[in-house]
């Protein structure tokens, strides 16, 4: 009679036999099993019997694999902790700041700076708390909060006007803004140097315009005085705390007479100055608003240099400095000084009040603020 033995009991068998704890194991097994014991190794070399079928062969590399689960996640909640402790430090990271847009003071790390002006204002700025230090020089003053540097002259997007092409308006844009950067921004200008830069956007061609700016640059005076365009300090008396300036204003463009372009530049400079003396700490304020309008010709009709500037206006109204010079220097005054930081008599002026005509309260009046 054969003896048929199922899988489960011969798996059993074979097991207790290895372990030496089979209570019916025959001490020499019988011809049957050593048959079938022979037959699943040969089946097991040639790779026919499922992995692990005897014992737990990827029992390592499981445990390899939830080792490296356990360093992915691990890793992944450190980025975590990272990323919440720089939003700890930099709220402002986030879109819409979370925590509050911060005091508008004249420390650049904490005020929020304005976007670009779009529109004309429609009043003056409110009051800015603080006074004016060579640590914080626009403490005090609405240009807190305003942009510094070159960035601060924006200008708005191209775009095709009359007869000329959104290349050729990019064209006169950037010409604009170098006149206004390079005439009222450049550190070597406001020492007096000669603003080659701004000059070389201007039209030669424009009859007496350049001779007579070079003129009040070279041999300045009543007639002839740069400062209506061009914003200089003398080395000698007055130096621009860090170099630091800061405007605020826009640029608008439209077709003009004759199929030209005409721009209007609109901006006010805040100059935050201390005496040439490298000990001195007091530090006031010079502010000038500048209204140019500048075109640029159409060639068809008006003999003209193209991709270049004519001036057909420039106003300027200056506040604490610039008003009633005639050396080609503007001569801010300090608090401690005998007059005090205002001209005496003359209309009261906002500086920063943006909302009206340039030069609205009078050439020389009183700064209502600085």
């Amino acid at each position: 009679m054969s003896e048929h033995l199922s899988d489960e009991e011969l798996a059993r068998f074979l097991r207790e036999s290895a372990e030496g704890t089979a209570a019916d194991a025959p001490k020499e097994p019988s011809a049957r099993a050593r048959m079938v014991t022979a037959r699943l190794r040969e089946q097991e070399a040639r790779g026919e019997l499922p992995q692990g079928w005897r014992t737990p062969a990827d029992l390592g590399g499981h445990r390899r694999r939830a080792a490296r689960h356990r360093r992915v996640k691990a890793a992944l909640a450190g980025v975590v902790v990272l990323g919440l402790a720089v939003l700890a430090l930099n709220p402002s990271l986030l879109p819409g700041h979370p925590w509050g847009d911060g005091p508008a003071t004249g420390d650049p790390a904490t005020a929020r700076r304005l976007p670009a002006e779009t529109a004309a204002p429609t009043a003056a700025p409110g009051a800015a708390p603080g006074a004016a230090t060579l640590e914080d020089p626009f403490a005090g003053s609405p240009a807190a909060r305003w942009q510094e540097g070159a960035e601060s002259v924006v200008m708005p997007p191209a775009k095709a006007t009359g007869v000329f092409s959104r290349q050729q308006v990019a064209r006169a844009l950037e010409g604009t803004r170098t006149l206004l950067v390079d005439a009222n921004v450049a550190p070597a200008t406001l020492r007096g140097a000669q603003p080659k830069a701004a000059l070389g956007v201007l039209d030669p061609l424009q009859p007496e315009l350049l001779d007579d700016l070079r003129t009040s640059l070279r041999d300045p005076g009543e007639e002839d005085n740069p400062l209506l365009l061009f914003s200089r300090f003398d080395p000698e008396e007055t130096r621009v705390v860090g170099d630091r300036v800061r405007a605020r204003g826009r640029t608008t463009l439209e077709e003009g007479e004759r199929g030209a372009l005409s721009i209007t530049a609109d901006y006010t400079f805040v100059y935050p100055v201390t005496r040439a003396d490298e000990d001195s700490t007091e530090v006031t304020r010079a502010v000038v608003r500048r209204v140019l309008r500048l075109e640029m010709p159409d060639p068809e009709r008006v003999v003209a240099t193209p991709g270049k500037l004519m001036i057909k206006r420039y106003d300027s109204q200056w506040s604490n400095g610039g008003c009633g010079t005639a050396d080609g220097w503007a001569h801010p005054e300090f608090p401690s000084d005998p007059h005090g930081a205002a001209p005496s008599g003359g209309a009261t002026v906002d500086p920063y009040d943006r909302s009206g005509a340039v030069g609205a309260g009078g050439e020389c009046g009183v700064f209502s603020r600085i």
